[in-house]
């Protein structure tokens, strides 16, 4: 793939190739989009017209059939300070922000997925957190949906053996608002708080530039989930501390790049078998593949099971969450090693 230009060179009033001579910019905002044209143009949007401090947005644009790399061309023609990278193959999340960091020429990077819209100012917030915070190394905020509600997933706790079993005990779905038996959800807590976690959510991830360079990146080995809990638990390897502002606040779709279900479920356990495969030292680290593997036999019975029980609108719920956990157990010797 390439910088994609217009036929003029690059310049004021063009979509940058990213290679001008300007001073590089304190913070540059990594973009992966793959069929998400409409949201990563609102992303973009909210992105460039709401944060005041100076920034380059590098978009990689993994061969979305949609028209993506030509709309984000199109509607940021007169922007010097986006640069688009228009790829001929899909690389994944990793090895596409990887791409696009190698181009970046900021002191601090920011994941920001395509699905996601920067609310009141939340990039400059993010960056005076991070000068608040410095011995965090990374950092993130506070994500919700599109109707204001919470979304969890700005960031996670560690993988262990307690966790993986609370899950595929159903402990984790009957009690999300319990920290015991929900850990990896931090369940309970809103992130209406400032606090260190283990893991950020690539969504919306600030990273000092050294120490990405120190790490290497994303391991490329995680094309699509995981690659985020590797980065962060090994950097905590190396002292940094990840924390999260309740004050740095976007929009999170998710999952808006999937639209089939099982192929999303069937992703994320691979990527969370990677994870504990790495990080998950010894037998407890089997014993919670072997929990991973068996959790969707689980789902599947339990749904099933509610299928069954009186009321349409339950029968047809269950009778579909049981279709898709089938379809992921099926598939189970595809994903239950990891990536």
């Amino acid at each position: 793939g390439s910088a994609v230009a217009p036929d003029a060179a690059p310049g004021p009033g063009s979509v940058s190739d990213g290679q001008g001579t300007d001073a590089a910019p304190g913070l540059s905002v990594l973009v992966v989009s793959y069929n998400t044209r409409e949201m990563t143009l609102a992303c973009l949007t909210s992105l460039l017209s709401g944060t005041g401090a100076p920034l380059e947005a590098v978009v990689v644009d993994n061969a979305s059939s949609d028209g993506s790399a030509e709309a984000i061309r199109a509607a940021f023609a007169h922007e010097p300070r986006l640069t688009l990278i228009a790829e001929a193959e899909n690389h994944g999340f990793a090895r596409a922000n990887n791409l696009a960091a190698a181009r970046a020429r900021g002191r601090r990077l920011l994941l920001l997925n395509p699905d996601t819209v920067v609310l009141d100012g939340a990039v400059d917030r993010l960056l005076d957190f991070a000068r608040a915070r410095p011995e965090a190394g990374i950092w993130g905020g506070r994500t919700l949906f599109a109707d204001g509600a919470l979304n969890p997933s700005s960031c996670w706790a560690r993988p262990t053996l307690w966790s993986a079993l609370c899950r595929t005990a159903g402990l984790t779905g009957a009690l999300r608002g319990s920290e015991r038996f929900n850990p990896e959800a931090y369940g309970g807590w809103r992130r209406d708080s400032e606090r260190e976690v283990d893991i950020v959510s690539g969504c919306f991830l600030l990273i000092d530039r050294p120490l990405w360079d120190r790490l290497g990146g994303f391991d490329p080995a995680f094309v699509m989930y995981g690659e985020e809990a590797d980065l962060c638990l090994r950097a905590r390897a190396f002292g940094a501390r990840p924390r999260i502002s309740p004050d740095a606040v976007i929009v999170h779709h998710g999952g808006a790049s999937e639209t089939a279900r099982a192929d999303r479920v069937a992703r994320i356990l691979r990527g969370k078998a990677g994870v504990i495969r790495r990080h998950v030292p010894g037998l407890r680290g089997r014993a919670a593949l072997w929990l991973n593997r068996v959790w969707p036999l689980t789902r599947w019975a339990a749904a099933a099971l509610r299928g069954a029980l009186p009321g349409r609108g339950a029968t047809a719920r269950g009778a579909e969450n049981a279709a898709v956990w089938r379809e992921v157990w099926r598939r189970r010797e595809e994903w239950a090693g990891g990536w």
